[in-house]
């Protein structure tokens, strides 16, 4: 029988057949991404948390810019850096007068519902046969928070921090305290008003 050619042809036949399974194979495993790529570098990928803060920040920032700009276009000789100097001036002012119970004083610089708090503890202080001073150890800190304009009103909130020395003095002698504060104050405008001043509407604690 003439089986040599026959059975070197089944061989070789064979042979072809693993070598294809086997490139593909090979294929199939280094024909893949795997691990980061050379195109990938340019546009590497955000993770969800990330995304949500960058577009948390970006939406802060718009609104801030949007007070400010809704503000200016109302009132365009409206100057950030000059009412944070004058909001200063005023929060040592209330500081002081607060303290000494100024009525008179406090009646130019406060909305009617913070000025009524204001009484009802000055009332009880001197009920009590107190009376109190303030100084500040240094110049008060204030940083401004938030610009808003509804209507007629524009709203700013101001950050302060301070360092305060009050003195108390009762029949039986003198208190000293250091103190330091941190406070959040919002002063309103109505902006159809000719009166440029601002009054303080609130009072909330802040973060130091």
């Amino acid at each position: 029988m003439e089986s040599g050619p026959v059975s070197q042809l089944i061989t070789m036949i064979i042979f072809a057949v693993a070598a294809v399974v086997v490139l593909y194979q090979l294929y199939a495993v280094l024909g893949r991404r795997v691990g980061r790529q050379p195109e990938d570098a340019a546009n590497p990928p955000v993770t969800p948390p990330v995304r949500e803060e960058l577009d948390a920040r970006s939406e802060e920032d718009a609104a801030a810019l949007t007070g400010l700009a809704a503000l200016r276009a109302r009132d365009p000789s409206f100057d950030a850096g000059r009412f944070l100097n004058g909001a200063r001036s005023a929060y040592e002012m209330i500081v002081k007068d607060f303290a000494e119970g100024d009525r008179e004083a406090l009646q130019n610089l406060l909305a009617p519902g913070v000025l009524a708090a204001f009484e009802k503890v000055i009332a009880a202080r001197e009920a009590a046969g107190e009376t109190q001073s303030v100084e500040f150890i240094q110049p008060p800190r204030g940083d401004l928070e938030t610009i808003k304009v509804e209507g007629d009103k524009a709203g700013i909130k101001v950050r302060f921090l301070a360092e305060q020395r009050v003195r108390t003095r009762t029949s039986e002698g003198e208190a000293v305290d250091d103190r330091r504060t941190a406070e959040a104050w919002t002063f309103e405008r109505n902006l159809k008003s000719r009166d440029p001043n601002w009054l303080l509407v609130r009072v909330d604690a802040a973060e130091a």
